[in-house]
């Protein structure tokens, strides 16, 4: 796909970058379908006059230009009833609206100015020496447009570590887009960061979300959400690469890579990284900051792992063994919640049923439309007990909470999502600690390697 280059005098003398007051500046940086764009047909001739916009194929060489997708199962030939033959649509992305080898992309120009602000932070905060190096870190990387890792702990404080960098940014005028694989971890971003950033146009993109322009200077957004955007942002900020969907999907890094400019600084935050990032930093062709600590000094919390050898016989017949009531019961005993991790949608929720009768309780899933409401419910305390599945294993942060996983052993909990899970628990200063158990029904290479990689951590911290 050809992007647009930066405004120079061989550009056409109509062209005018989207301005601060433009009426069409939501569209700088979009790639739209033709239904996603509200201008009407003379609107859309005009901008294209002015070099604003561009038509670019939606599907060539048997690659979607949407989402990047090549594989032969993900694009699907039918008969098209606008142009009256076979034609190609694009499954991967479908769920962004559909995208047809006969109905091209409306590419914008992302060339827009946005406001230079002179003091847009209002967080009054100190950072810790390990955040504060992090945080120099970032701000040379924006700086020079480079890559950087942030490899720093759960619970270390990743997104106070950024507000420096995002001043910076923010006072030379720059677009920034804060993506992240999970919504629930988008609606956690987005009351913190408008309040430490009160004076900044801030949106956020997710499915369903209020916002549907995405056109803030400051954008969070879920990674699914770029493949609406090319050659965007300045700074482009990855947030939990490690996690699900966005590691081991190519089309979603190629979405993310193409929503950023060319010349964009980029940063990855992760307290997980996987074998692939691991091995760039090792080939010096990442740079990366480490930070072993949490903000407040206290250790992760080293999870036990508890053999329970009925536990999935005993789910299987919509019980629990004794040995995990028990657990359970004399944890309610003290003073705080419980968010217990279950491998399944359905063991969530029978899980739940079975211990509605006892404690005050809720479960909740990726599907689940109430989702956003039980968890709020949860961080009020009106809940007890949330079982969820591992929609809640990142990037959300519970003050006093004590964590169980039911069926550790599942393939669906590998070593970055135990350690991730394990990190929901003392990430207050108030109440540091934090109990995390994994009941199994016999040890895996994950659950040893979470646990090592979680002794590892406070250790190097002990030496700091």
């Amino acid at each position: 796909m050809k992007l647009f280059r930066k405004p120079s005098s061989s550009v056409s003398p109509h062209f005018s970058p989207f301005s601060e007051d433009s009426p069409h500046q939501h569209l700088a940086g979009k790639l739209l379908t033709r239904s996603e764009i509200t201008l009407k047909e003379s609107e859309l001739t005009q901008l294209r006059k002015n070099s604003l916009v561009q038509i670019v194929a939606s599907i060539t060489g048997r690659q979607c230009q949407r989402c990047g997708a090549r594989q032969s199962y993900f694009l699907c030939c039918f008969p098209h009833s606008v142009c009256q033959k076979e034609c190609c649509f694009c499954r991967n992305c479908i769920m962004m609206g559909r995208v047809t080898e006969c109905e091209p992309l409306y590419l914008f120009s992302p060339h827009a100015s946005f406001k230079k602000h002179a003091s847009p932070c209002r967080w009054k905060g100190d950072l810790t020496p390990g955040q504060q190096a992090a945080a120099d870190r970032i701000i040379s990387s924006i700086h020079k447009r480079e890559e950087l890792l942030v490899w720093a702990v759960c619970g270390a404080g990743k997104t106070e570590m950024l507000f420096p960098g995002l001043t910076h940014a923010l006072k030379q005028g720059m677009r920034i887009c804060l993506a992240t694989p999970r919504t629930d971890v988008v609606r956690e971003l987005v009351p913190r960061l408008r309040s430490a950033f009160p004076d900044v146009e801030i949106g956020a993109l997710y499915g369903n979300s209020e916002d549907k322009m995405g056109s803030a200077q400051l954008l969070l957004s879920t990674t699914h959400q770029l493949y609406r955007y090319a050659g965007a942002f300045d700074v482009m900020i990855i947030d939990e690469i490690d996690a699900f969907p966005f590691h081991n999907d190519n089309s979603l890094k190629w979405a993310a890579a193409r929503a950023a400019k060319v010349e964009a600084a980029k940063i990855y935050l992760t307290a997980t990284p996987r074998k692939k990032e691991k091995r760039r930093i090792k080939n010096k062709q990442l740079p990366a900051v480490f930070i072993p600590s949490r903000f407040h000094g206290h250790p992760l919390p080293v999870p036990k792992l508890k053999l329970t050898p009925t536990l999935r016989s005993q789910l299987s017949k919509a019980s629990l063994p004794k040995s995990v009531l028990n657990s359970i019961s004399i944890q309610q005993k003290g003073r705080r919640q419980l968010l217990l991790f279950a491998s399944t949608i359905s063991y969530a929720e029978k899980i739940a049923r079975l211990l509605s009768s006892d404690y005050s309780i809720d479960s909740v899933h990726a599907e689940d439309p109430e989702r956003a409401d039980k968890i709020e419910s949860f961080r009020k305390r009106e809940l007890e007990v949330l079982v969820t599945t591992t929609i809640l294993e990142r990037g959300v942060t519970f003050p006093s909470v004590d964590v169980f996983v039911i069926d550790a052993g599942h393939h669906v909990f590998d070593e970055a999502a135990l350690v991730q899970i394990a990190g929901r628990a003392g990430r207050s200063p108030e109440d540091p600690t934090g109990e995390v158990i994994f009941f199994h029904i016999g040890k895996t290479d994950a659950m040893l390697e979470a646990q090592t990689a979680i002794e590892k951590m406070n250790r190097k911290a002990k030496k700091l």
